[in-house]
């Protein structure tokens, strides 16, 4: 029993088959379908998801001397964070908040604290008023 269908006419019209019987719409549903245009299954292993990547052992990035992170890539040797070995640090203005994360007052800010502190009295040098400086004993 074969079955003719047309692309000109619409699905819900009868089509004839050889022995010119009218089959129903219907019908359609009960007759099997190939397995080969209904199914995507292979009898092979394609190998491109998790039995490759199984595979990867090498490490392509390790410890950056200069920012700390895992982001030295090993045959560049160039850091994907902060742009070791390069001068400047990396940073770019798409990235706001990882800019945010890595400015100044972010670290101790050993020097910078003690700045501040000396801006506040107008930057006095020398011993404070009032004071008699070191003492020296006498032998």
């Amino acid at each position: 029993m074969s079955i003719s269908l047309s692309h000109d006419e619409p699905a819900t019209t009868p089509t004839l088959d050889t022995n010119n019987s009218v089959t129903s719409q219907n019908e359609y549903a009960r007759l099997p379908s190939s397995p080969a245009t209904t199914s995507f299954e292979t009898d092979y292993d394609i190998a491109k998801g998790t039995s490759s990547f199984g595979k990867r052992h090498n490490k392509t990035h390790t410890l950056c001397r200069r920012c700390g992170q895992r982001s030295l890539h090993i045959q560049k040797h160039t850091c994907a964070s902060c742009g070791y070995p390069a001068a400047k640090t990396r940073k770019f203005n798409w990235g706001e908040k990882a800019k945010r994360r890595k400015t100044t007052g972010t670290g101790r800010m050993r020097y910078l604290k003690t700045v501040n502190r000396k801006f506040s009295n107008g930057f006095q040098t020398g011993a404070p008023k009032g004071s008699k400086g070191p003492t020296v004993k006498s032998s």
